[in-house]
């Protein structure tokens, strides 16, 4: 049984907007490529024909695995989502208590999570910690080189 993937609307209509692109322009581009590999001649000793028949399985398996997360795709409705408490769909200000220092995470499924943009999982190690707490409340999340402290400082949407 496939679980629910959590997605905010936004990211949704990226999933969406990638299957699109894939079926419509990369399906296309590969199926030349395909083309113009077979006029080449003997398959046997092709390797532009076996690169493309390689690209072409890796762009179905992409469309593929797309599809099956918008199947499984659960929306987060922001006028669900309250400020009282770290949701998915939440943006939560947290101070490392070790240092002081701040971060922003946005809390998102893990189809859209993209640390280098602050996007957290809900299921990653941080994200599982922070979800239901609220304001005030402090999470010790397991890390690499030890344990790590967070208070959360802000919830906002």
């Amino acid at each position: 049984m496939e679980k629910d993937i959590f997605f905010t609307a936004e990211g949704l209509e990226k999933i969406e907007s990638e299957i699109e692109y894939l079926k419509t322009v990369r399906r296309k581009e590969v199926s030349e490529r395909i083309k113009i590999a077979l006029g080449y001649g003997d398959l046997s000793e092709n390797s532009e024909y076996d690169e493309a028949k390689n690209e072409q399985a890796q762009v179905e398996e992409r469309i593929a695995k797309l599809e099956m997360m918008v199947r499984n795709a659960r929306v987060i409705d922001e006028k669900e989502i309250t400020t009282e408490e770290v949701n998915i769909g939440c943006k939560v200000t947290v101070k490392d208590l070790s240092d002081s220092e701040e971060d922003e995470f946005l809390i998102v499924g893990s189809a859209e999570a993209d640390p280098l943009e602050g996007k957290i999982s809900n299921e990653s190690p941080v994200g599982s910690k922070l979800i239901g707490l609220k304001i005030g409340e402090v999470a010790e999340v397991e890390v690499p080189d030890g344990i790590v402290k967070y208070e959360v400082v802000g919830i906002s949407l």
